[in-house]
């Protein structure tokens, strides 16, 4: 593991100072953490640095460093406190996967510089790997082996990022509707050149249903192998 990666661990993963006498300490990692937040999603990633967050404090850059080593551990913190503890999730395996990855969707959308950041080799915060347990654990008592349930999870979070990283492209509007609108003007003048989409579009009355089709389609895939497993 290198340096940095090694500097990431501890501070996600490292023990707390436990409470002791006296004066308290003048900043939290909680505090570093979530006023790096503010500024990532208000301003985007970019605006982050050690230096800009600790004036956001009211401290000195290198105060600062008491708390975090570098930035790379502060982007690990901020990231790993954007995405928050996963929804607690009942019925079935299907039900539970669901309901977690239409949990998932806001956290991206809401902070969209953690699409950037949680990719890549790197070490996952207690949060990450708890919507991960929460995934895996929903399809504990089915019959896929641990690895194809592993893969589950990286193909739901996949569909889930394709999703939340086209909303981020096009904030405040709906991505989809917005590129049927834009295929529909090019078609007026090109379908001709292209009949399949023209066709495809002007059979379209809800197109704002990747999610869900995406979603449903992913799990009936599941349901077909735990069948044929069970089976």
């Amino acid at each position: 593991m290198d340096n940095e990666r090694a500097g990431c661990a501890e501070v996600l993963w490292g023990p707390r100072p436990a409470p002791r006498r006296g004066p308290k300490p003048a900043l939290s990692l909680d505090q570093i953490a979530r006023t790096g937040i503010g500024l990532a999603d208000t301003e985007g990633l970019p605006a982050v640095s050690m230096q800009r967050v600790a004036g956001e404090l009211g401290f000195t850059k290198m105060s600062l460093y008491r708390y975090v080593p570098g930035k790379a551990e502060l982007v690990a913190l901020m990231a790993d406190l954007a995405m928050g503890e996963p929804p607690t999730l009942d019925g079935t395996w299907r039900d539970r996967l669901d309901a977690w990855a239409r949990a998932l969707l806001p956290r991206f959308v809401q902070h969209p510089w953690v699409l950037e950041v949680t990719i890549g080799p790197r070490v996952p915060g207690p949060n990450e790997l708890s919507w991960m347990e929460a995934a895996v654990a929903a399809l504990s008592d089915t019959d896929l082996r641990g690895g194809e349930r592993l893969d589950a999870v990286v193909v739901l979070v996949g569909h889930v990022r394709s999703i939340a990283q086209q909303a981020a492209a096009t904030p405040g509007d709906n991505p989809e509707q917005q590129l049927g609108s834009t295929l529909a003007d090019l078609l007026r003048a090109h379908g001709d050149r292209y009949p399949a989409v023209t066709t495809a579009l002007s059979d379209t009355e809800t197109p704002d249903q990747a999610l869900d089709f995406g979603l449903a389609r992913i799990l009936d895939g599941l349901a077909t192998l735990i069948t044929h497993r069970t089976t």
